[in-house]
């Protein structure tokens, strides 16, 4: 990909902080890529020393927008703000990530979540493709289970970020056995249907196990709750699920459970056009959603 590293194109930075890797890009105020790269999430002060060495490239950037594994600290008026907190992610415990940034590049910097930033990008993604809309919830399941919600450009959570991955759910019959994954909760979505809960279940890799396995009817009940909790709580416009787990063989299964556990007693339109897999290609919301946070932050 050809690294642009100056002209008259404004330069935005995108951090995609996953546990497993980062992925930083470059692009532009039309949200489109410029230049990327990807490595490894080791230490926090490899990791970041490596992310601050790719943006040293582009002298020309004007902000800089982080979507970050978490827990994470958003409250502006905290002494941790920019902080990953109480993660579970070993090694990376009370990082001051937005921190150490800020000493390398007097830029703006939002700082946000994983999630949030992939909602945000299939907020503005639905836009683009003239499905203009106003609410949307973005799921991820993955090695985790997280989830970001949008309404009127603005997230939900104000004394923290959300934390739907851990919602509690109703056990299905076949399933009571199963203890979950999850360290804290044991049982909540994230410990039910992340992506490790295929190994822990069966013994193999959710890759190798066929949708025709039995586990995966077990797996959409859980998450068909999910969306139907998000449909009760928030009426949004549509929930999107990204993230390793999902495809849209899965998401038949969901729309399927979903409509019996809702039972017609709200209206949701078309399920194909509600329950949905992303606009963006290769789980690639988050890169887009930080271009405009970027935007945004820059702009204001």
């Amino acid at each position: 990909m050809t690294q642009v590293k100056g002209g008259n194109t404004m330069l935005l930075g995108s951090v995609e902080a996953g546990g497993t890797k980062f992925v930083c890009a470059v692009g532009n105020e039309d949200y489109r890529i410029q230049d990327t790269t990807q490595f490894p999430t080791t230490t926090p002060k490899e990791t970041l020393q490596k992310t601050i060495d790719y943006f040293k490239q582009f002298p020309d950037l004007k902000a800089i927008s982080v979507a970050s594994f978490g827990p994470i600290e958003i409250r502006h008026n905290s002494p941790k703000y920019g902080y990953i907190t109480d993660t579970p992610k070993p090694g990376w415990s009370n990082v001051d990530f937005v921190g150490t940034l800020k000493q390398a590049f007097d830029l703006p910097i939002y700082w946000t979540t994983d999630v949030n930033g992939s909602a945000y990008g299939e907020y503005v993604l639905s836009t683009l493709f003239n499905q203009k809309i106003n609410s949307l919830v973005y799921y991820t399941i993955g090695t985790g289970v997280g989830a970001g919600a949008v309404i009127d450009g603005k997230f939900v959570g104000e004394i923290g970020h959300t934390e739907m991955g851990h919602i509690r759910l109703k056990r299905h019959a076949a399933d009571l056995d199963f203890k979950g994954i999850c360290p804290f909760h044991g049982d909540c979505l994230e410990g039910l249907v992340a992506g490790p809960t295929f190994e822990a279940r069966t013994g193999k890799k959710g890759k190798d196990v066929p949708l025709t396995d039995p586990v995966w009817d077990i797996m959409a009940y859980y998450v068909a709750q999910a969306a139907l909790d998000t449909t009760l709580m928030f009426r949004p416009a549509k929930i999107i699920f990204g993230g390793g787990v999902v495809s849209e063989a899965f998401l038949k299964k969901v729309r399927a459970q979903f409509k019996d556990l809702l039972n017609d007693y709200v209206e949701v339109g078309d399920l194909d056009q509600y329950i949905v897999m992303p606009l963006a290609k290769n789980n690639g919301s988050a890169t887009v959603g930080n271009f405009a946070l970027a935007l945004k932050t820059y702009l204001n």
